[in-house]
């Protein structure tokens, strides 16, 4: 952990510019802004926070490896050709020293550290009696941080339904030293954070429900509530808040004829949190999630590093009219043997065509990080297990199916009908490519098959099957965060000592 702290310290801004805050929380995410120094108004307590979000586009985060990890790691996706870049999600080849992907700890807790400092800069200004007032900031602010937490945990820290005493990651909630040496708390423990967190902000955040482009606002916060709680099995707690969003009217499902069209589009009618990538500041052009997921030699330097499994395509090839295949197109399997086949995802490239999302690259397209077939999806999950007397498989049977109306050929859902695994594999239909697959998969105790045939392609570090047993089903401490923080070193993940 020193190691973060000291460079959280090399962070270098003489100054904050500040300029009208008028329409804010409708701008896109720009303007990095450090949130240790001269806060003294809302707006500059809203810069700070603009600085948080555009540290989230980095390509260790949302910009591309978190998202990545959670399809390759879930068997959604698959490796064409061996040394591309990120093989060793697919493969799980890591240990402390090699391909630890450390990147995900270091800037999860530098988002961490840049929230705690704003909060701490806001709360002196508060007991000084400063006249602003910091209400809203603070529900951001507390609602990103249980977001960076849910998501380290879940890298770092095994599933909450499997062992929720093993441990975590750290739990920091103050700024601290530069020699501090925190321990690691337990899975539950981070939960139990992350809860008084979203809690917390949502109270902050309960004066304002309008729907905030790009930003943390009510809602988004009430939905994260209603994912952590689907991870806890706390059904009853996920149902009531993703009926709380549904609800709302504030946002809308997609026609059938409009899904495709939408990744084409900024902060649509199914947007909960959607975090704006901006061509100055945080397009990775090259290395971006639309580069990594679109066909080998599609465009200039396109690789072809990831590709749709055949399980996947087999799962959305249920129905042929399908519209989610509106995004996929050939692959390099295509490319090389005339063979049709369209595990090339567009969803990041704004559709197959590669329109973009209508900035000036096509590949400065938003990261949708929250969207409401996502709470559909949750609310019928949790509605088929739920305690609730106004729940039940006929109801969860209604969520799923205005999802399912996407495959128009497959039979609607029945309360006799519905499963688990039915709603699991709508899952991976609508979500492909958005990093959730694996999660899912170890949170419902399922086993995961690779696609290892598909390409020759050495994998020695994980057989073709695993499940939650397996030791390196979450990342290794990498070997220089243990070096600068020996608390560390007892604490390894079993799968790596």
């Amino acid at each position: 952990m020193k190691k973060i702290y000291h460079l959280l310290a090399l962070v270098v801004l003489s100054a904050f510019t500040f300029t009208s805050c008028d329409g804010f929380l409708d701008m896109q995410p720009t303007n990095s802004g450090n949130a240790d120094g001269a806060i003294v108004t809302v707006g500059d307590a809203k810069v700070a926070l603009n600085g948080v979000l555009s540290a989230m586009t980095s390509s260790s985060y949302y910009g591309r490896n978190f998202i990545m990890y959670g399809d390759a790691k879930g068997g959604d996706l698959t490796i064409y050709s061996a040394g591309r870049g990120l093989d060793a999600f697919y493969t799980f080849n890591h240990t402390p020293n090699s391909n630890s992907y450390s990147g995900f700890w270091s800037r999860g807790y530098y988002c961490i550290l840049q929230v705690n400092s704003l909060l701490k800069n806001i709360s002196e200004q508060e007991e000084k009696g400063s006249l602003e007032d910091f209400s809203y900031v603070k529900g951001q602010a507390l609602t990103l941080r249980a977001l960076f937490y849910f998501d380290l945990v879940r890298l770092y820290g095994l599933p909450y339904n499997y062992d929720k005493t093993a441990y975590g990651v750290p739990n920091i909630t103050e700024p601290l030293a530069l020699q501090a040496q925190p321990a690691r708390a337990t899975v539950e423990e981070n939960y139990r954070q992350i809860l008084q967190d979203l809690s917390d902000g949502a109270t902050f955040l309960s004066e304002d429900k309008s729907k905030q482009n790009g930003y943390i606002g009510y809602y988004a916060n009430i939905a994260l509530q209603a994912r952590v709680k689907l991870y806890m099995e706390d059904y009853d707690g996920a149902l009531t808040a993703a009926r709380e969003v549904i609800e709302s009217g504030k946002y809308g499902l997609y026609t059938p004829e409009e899904w495709a069209a939408s990744w084409s589009k900024q902060f649509g009618s199914e947007s909960i949190f959607e975090l704006g990538i901006t061509t100055e500041e945080s397009d990775l052009g090259t290395a971006s999630l639309g580069f990594y997921l679109m066909r080998y030699g599609r465009l200039k330097n396109a690789m072809g590093w990831y590709l749709a499994s055949d399980y996947f395509l087999n799962r959305l090839g249920e129905d042929e009219t399908d519209v989610r295949w509106g995004v996929m197109d050939n692959d390099e399997y295509w490319y090389d043997f005339d063979i049709e086949r369209k595990g090339a995802c567009y969803k990041y490239m704004g559709g197959t065509s590669l329109p973009g999302d209508g900035k000036a690259t096509n590949t400065a397209v938003n990261v949708k990080i929250i969207r409401l077939s996502e709470i559909y999806l949750i609310a019928a999950e949790a509605a088929l297990h739920s305690t609730k007397a106004d729940a039940g498989a006929d109801v969860a049977a209604g969520y799923l199916n205005e999802i399912r109306k996407r495959a128009p050929q497959l039979a609607p859902a029945t309360a006799s009908t519905i499963t688990d695994d039915m709603i699991l594999d709508e899952r991976s239909k609508e979500l492909f490519g958005e990093g959730q697959r694996f999660f899912d998969m170890m949170r419902m105790n399922k086993t995961i098959e690779f696609n290892d045939d598909f390409q020759d392609v050495p994998v020695s570090h994980r057989e073709k099957t695993i499940d939650r047993t397996f030791g390196k089903i979450v990342l290794p401490i990498s070997q220089d965060e243990i070096n600068a923080n020996p608390t560390l070193k007892n604490q390894q993940n079993e799968g790596y000592k």
